[in-house]
């Protein structure tokens, strides 16, 4: 299917179902579930980036995951192969192409062909060790640490274009916090806050206060 599966070994069905199956091009801001809603098929993309946040009662959100080309979506997974509910949601950040495979298909080649099988494990393992990591940094990393990552792997340049609840989001944190932590930020000369964006003025402060110098 225009490349994504080649070297999967996948069983020539499969393979001919997935490639048949059409391309969607979803435009930045397109809502693709919220919680509560059922999952209706496999997402794979193939090109951009697809968020889910999950959004407590007081408001605040926490960015779960992103979705790339090569990655799963592990609330799909197990709304598929557990019959769960959608419990965050997930939002398209950049024009992205994807195409769903159907429930029935999903399940279909899950039962028979043990290379799709072994993929979709492989991805969901991935992904499970990616939330862990999200956990243990909300958990443990003081916050300004965890800003710091933020902005450096955010940044194109010296340039970050994210909003501070963009941030507090991506972090698991409160947008006041965030706006706390950049002020200090910003006395410290290590960053610059512009309309809509921070500028690094200092990424090597940076770089050390997250622990990559």
């Amino acid at each position: 299917m225009r490349g994504w599966a080649d070297g999967l070994g996948l069983g020539p069905q499969t393979a001919a179902e997935l490639a048949a199956l059409p391309v969607a091009h979803l435009a930045r801001g397109a809502v693709l579930f919220r919680a509560g809603d059922r999952a209706q098929g496999f997402v794979i993309v193939l090109r951009g980036r697809i968020e889910v946040r999950l959004t407590g009662a007081s408001g605040r959100e926490i960015l779960l995951y992103a979705v790339e080309p090569g990655e799963s979506c592990v609330q799909t997974t197990l709304g598929l192969m557990g019959d769960e509910a959608y419990t965050g949601e997930a939002v398209v950040v950049a024009e992205t192409e994807a195409v769903l495979i159907p429930r029935a298909l999903f399940a279909r080649a899950l039962d028979g062909d043990a290379a799709f099988r072994a993929f979709v494990l492989r991805a969901f393992g991935r992904r499970m060790a990616d939330l862990t990591r999200v956990l243990e940094q909300v958990a443990f990393e003081r916050i300004e640490v965890r800003l710091a990552a933020a902005l450096l792997d955010l940044a194109a340049g010296d340039l970050v274009e994210a909003t501070q609840a963009e941030l507090a989001a991506r972090i698991g944190s409160a947008r006041e916090v965030v706006t706390r932590r950049l002020d200090a930020f910003a006395r410290n000369g290590w960053t610059r806050q512009e309309r809509g964006h921070v500028r690094l003025a200092d990424r090597a402060a940076l770089m050390r206060l997250a622990g990559r110098a």
